[in-house]
């Protein structure tokens, strides 16, 4: 399954063994996967380690009381003692991303397949030693991006590839934004730079960037540009954590693609995809809205999402594209063999967001991508 052409949202395979995840960390992310997993049919969570064996314990019942499985996951006193569990198969890791890499490392030595939260790493050096270590060990790896996994994607291919409707391609724009409370500078782990040092590019540019290759079918930009429009320091153009970012991609052809992020802004989620004849309009690519709402626009002729034939649940539960997204993942893992698209998927990703990194901190300057 190509990630940049999805054919089925959802891999079905028959019946078999579910997938047993570990979940290191009890990230307020992990709740939400927790019932991603639930919702499977394909996967179970097994164990859960925290740094804190109470705070893991507290985690799984307060987990269980939502989303019970059968089998109540156990307590796992350290990292270590999860990775080394003969029973687990697959990891969740949703660690801060500057955390990341040495559990990715070791759960690909322990044999563990492994989905990584997103950002995978704080630099493409980093996640080049992850994607090494887990081809190395034979485990598959996957990035936290939902989005690619709902089931409208592919329709929405066929929408953006009508030459009727939309023509040759020119420009691609995006927005994810959110307005963080008074104390996010203060307590959110996402406005720490030791923790997360990309900031809001890598926490919500990220969707943007992956956009931008989905609709390129994952070709590479020839130069970037980007701007920190305000770093934690108070600083345009800062070298700091980006709090509000702005990027533009230039791809072979004439191509381009525009980009905001911030945790300044009012919520938005929103994409255009634009062409010599038309375009085409998603107000919430990155989470889906209530289900009677607009799933996309051409030319601003609504697309309801009662009318796409595609059920989109918006709170997690069996058709949810972050179930999806574990279901896809189990699935791949039960056919025995390693889906290369994924881990491609991320590298490139994190190209883009390393290349926007560093044009910023060259007062915008563009740069190539690599």
């Amino acid at each position: 399954m190509n990630c940049f052409n999805p054919r089925p949202a959802s891999l079905t395979l028959p019946p078999v063994q579910p997938v047993r995840f570990g979940i290191l960390g009890a990230a307020r992310i992990a709740r939400k996967n927790w019932q991603a997993i639930f919702h499977t049919g394909n996967a179970v969570v097994a164990a859960v380690a925290s740094r804190e064996a109470a705070r893991a314990a507290q985690f799984i019942a307060e987990q269980q009381a939502v989303a019970p499985f059968a089998e109540p996951p156990r307590v796992c006193a350290s990292y270590e003692e999860l990775l080394a569990a003969p029973d687990l198969e697959a990891v969740y890791i949703p660690l801060p991303t500057a955390l990341r890499k040495p559990w990715v490392i070791r759960a690909a030595q322990a044999g563990k397949h492994v989905l990584c939260e997103k950002p995978c790493a704080v630099n493409a050096a980093d996640l080049r030693e992850m994607l090494d270590a887990c081809e190395r060990h034979g485990v598959q790896f996957m990035d936290g991006v939902m989005f690619m996994h709902n089931p409208r994607l592919e329709r929405l291919r066929a929408a953006v590839d009508d030459a009727s409707a939309i023509g040759p391609l020119r420009r691609i724009t995006a927005a994810f934004s959110f307005l963080g409370p008074d104390d996010f500078l203060a307590r959110n782990v996402r406005a720490q730079t030791a923790l997360e040092p990309s900031g809001c590019l890598g926490d919500l540019g990220w969707y943007c960037l992956r956009l931008a290759l989905w609709v390129m079918r994952g070709q590479l930009p020839e130069r970037v540009g980007g701007r920190t429009l305000l770093d934690v320091a108070g600083r345009r153009d800062g070298p700091g954590l980006p709090l509000d970012f702005a990027g533009e991609l230039h791809f072979p052809g004439g191509v381009s693609a525009g980009f905001h992020c911030s945790f300044r802004a009012n919520q938005q989620q929103w994409a255009m995809i634009s062409g010599a004849n038309g375009f085409v309009r998603i107000p919430d690519f990155v989470l889906p809205n209530s289900a009677n709402a607009v799933a996309w626009e051409v030319n601003y002729q609504p697309v309801m999402k009662a009318r796409t034939g595609l059920y989109l649940e918006t709170e997690t539960g069996p058709q949810s594209q972050e179930t999806n997204q574990f279901r896809n993942f189990a699935a791949q893992i039960r056919t025995g063999r390693l889906n290369s698209d994924w881990p491609q998927a991320a590298w490139r990703t994190q190209l883009l967001m390393d290349a926007c990194l560093r044009s910023a901190r060259a007062d915008g300057a563009l740069v190539e991508v690599g």
